[in-house]
């Protein structure tokens, strides 16, 4: 049984990519918990966050961009080919490159915004 490419995309990239922005989302959240000064309570906040960030990556984030690749590689197909839904996956990966790059490099508070920081 042979996979349609909007699977093969789904399956291959997008979810990936999904998984590793939900990884990025979880090492912020250990961050953020470092502020919460009983252990019992951090975990259970990080347990509830993390159970959230899962819910929000699988229900809403990796439909969104599928939906956005799907209308995409529509409206590509009708203008020039598949050039916009390339555009796309480069820089998604780019994007999610970045962040992991300034994530090893320097450590979580790398990719907080200012106000967030501990």
């Amino acid at each position: 049984m042979a996979l349609s490419k909007s699977k093969v995309v789904h399956h291959y990239y997008l979810l990936p990519c999904c998984l590793l922005l939900l990884n990025l989302g979880n090492s912020i959240i250990s961050y953020k918990a470092g502020i919460i000064a009983d252990p019992w309570l951090r975990t259970a906040v990080v347990m509830l966050l993390v159970l959230f960030g899962s819910t929000l990556t699988a229900f809403v984030v990796t439909p969104a961009l599928a939906s956005a690749v799907r209308w995409m590689h529509q409206s590509s197909r009708r203008n020039a080919g598949q050039l916009g839904e390339v555009f796309f996956f480069l820089a998604l990966g780019a994007v999610v490159f970045w962040l992991y790059y300034r994530l090893s490099l320097h450590g979580t508070v790398a990719i907080v915004p200012p106000l967030w920081r501990n």
